[in-house]
């Protein structure tokens, strides 16, 4: 049986069976052993006098086995339950000279050379347990909404962002590909007949599905070849992307915000023993930092100060004057200062809105039409976009979206303005022709969510095996 159903079992001298991966074997005695459905370890006492000698010379940190025996009240500290083994069996040995992940404690950056292994640690086995729960949940409150869930294309013709940063998906020859008369590359030449990309959004095509099922979301990878190599950037990642037919910004924020809400509880629930690890373990990380670089809250705090917070709603006019009236921008302590309205708002800002002056998570609506996607709803005043974002503490900014443009004319004069091809958007374009409809949407990095739920610093820690500039290993 798995050891998570274990523990749940009174202790009565039962016989049972366990199997995983030797966390740590003392004095030719005691196994501690983990299969990776708890945190917790279950102790093997072993009567080394009736134990082929041979066979426990096999046994050390990294093997696999399989323990059957008498699951009795423990007699030692630190357990209340353990198993007096009567039968033993190695699947496979590990070499205890080579096997990396040994019991000690490892950096966050070693463990990441030793990505294919690292999960048999506590840090990160509690971590992806979490980020498995965080993705029922997403699928769970979605279903619980009425929404239908789509697969939109990995391969795409499109930009949905219009920012360039994008992955060419191609089997053209790369020494010797067909060329036009001009000397670029003839891609109607390519697999597909044009030059294609991996996605960086499900959106575009989402919105299609919205204009017939009403409401849709996707989850699933997206890419960008942006060269950033900071702890908050991937390559490769995934998204949570609904659309939703006859909502406004209005709604789309309310939904945003419940759904956040809805699934950091999940967790709260389903992953307590993996959270107070994590809260543990952040805390113990904090200590070693300087004062002013100190957490306020614990991690359980931050999660359950979210769920039980209205999110505060400012639009970007209101966050300038306060950013441009800030102390660190006035000391010029900002990296990026704050001049005047139409800046791009970096981290740095986004995080002082939400821990320095409101204190809460914060949704900025409104933004400047020149800094947004071709796709967000022209305002009234021709200068904003009906757009939001909802900004974390220690993330930034975790959510984007806006109320889509469904007005034909409107978008053509955007599209153009932003220097896009109007006719690899024909499809898209047909959606304001036929039946148009106010519609609107949000985006969610899936790991930015899982980076906040675990108290990790850095986005590599939280995905099986991160996709880096210069890094694609295993």
């Amino acid at each position: 049986m798995k050891i998570k159903s274990l523990f749940k079992i009174p202790a009565t001298g039962q016989e049972v069976t366990v199997r995983g991966w030797v966390r740590t074997f003392r004095a030719n005695r005691f196994i501690a052993l983990n299969d990776g459905s708890t945190l917790g370890n279950i102790q093997c006492v072993v009567d080394f006098e009736s134990m082929d000698e041979e066979l426990l010379k096999k046994i050390s940190t990294g093997a696999a086995i399989k323990v059957t025996g008498n699951y009795v009240e423990s007699q030692g500290k630190g357990q209340a339950a353990e198993i007096q083994v009567t039968e033993l069996y190695v699947y496979g040995e590990a070499d205890p000279e080579s096997y990396p992940i040994q019991p000690k404690k490892h950096s966050l950056e070693f463990l990441r050379e030793k990505a294919h292994l690292r999960v048999r640690t506590a840090t990160f086995s509690a971590v992806m347990r979490v980020r498995s729960a965080l993705a029922f949940g997403v699928h769970k409150f979605f279903r619980e909404e009425g929404f239908q869930y789509v697969n939109t294309p990995i391969v795409t013709g499109s930009d949905a962002e219009g920012a360039g940063e994008m992955f060419r998906v191609s089997s053209l020859d790369t020494k010797n590909p067909p060329l036009k008369e001009d000397g670029s590359v003839d891609f109607s030449q390519d697999f597909f007949g044009k030059e294609t990309h991996l996605t960086v959004s499900g959106q575009l095509e989402a919105e299609t599905y919205a204009m017939g099922l009403g409401e849709v979301y996707t989850f699933g990878p997206t890419f960008r070849a942006e060269n950033s190599n900071t702890t908050r950037h991937l390559a490769e990642f995934w998204m949570i992307e609904p659309e939703m037919a006859f909502f406004d910004l209005d709604d789309n924020m309310d939904l945003a915000e419940k759904f956040i809400k809805s699934v950091l509880t999940y967790i709260l629930k389903e992953c307590e023993e993996d959270l107070i690890f994590l809260d543990n373990r952040l805390t113990q990380e904090d200590k070693t930092k300087p004062q002013a670089e100190r957490s306020e809250l614990s991690l359980l705090e931050k999660i359950k100060f979210v769920v039980e917070n209205d999110f505060k709603r400012v639009s970007y006019t209101e966050a300038i004057e306060i950013l441009k009236n800030s102390k660190p921008n006035k000391k010029k302590k900002f990296k990026f200062h704050i001049d005047e309205w139409g800046a791009d708002l970096q981290s740095e800002h986004e995080r002082f809105l939400v821990e320095k002056h409101f204190k809460c998570p914060v949704i900025l609506y409104d933004y400047p039409a020149t800094i947004k996607a071709f796709y967000m709803r022209m305002n009234e005043d021709q200068k904003t976009v009906r757009a939001m974002d909802i900004l974390f503490p220690g993330i930034g900014e975790i959510v984007g979206g806006s109320q889509r443009e469904e007005r034909l004319d409107i978008l053509k004069e955007r599209i153009k303005a932003m220097g896009i091809d109007e006719e690899e958007l024909w499809w898209y374009l047909d959606l304001r022709r036929f039946g148009s409809a106010p519609h609107s949407g949000f985006g969610l990095g899936f790991e930015r969510l899982v980076l906040f739920a675990t108290g990790m610093s850095n986005i590599r820690d939280v995905i099986p095996f991160p996709r880096t500039p210069q890094n694609a290993a295993f």
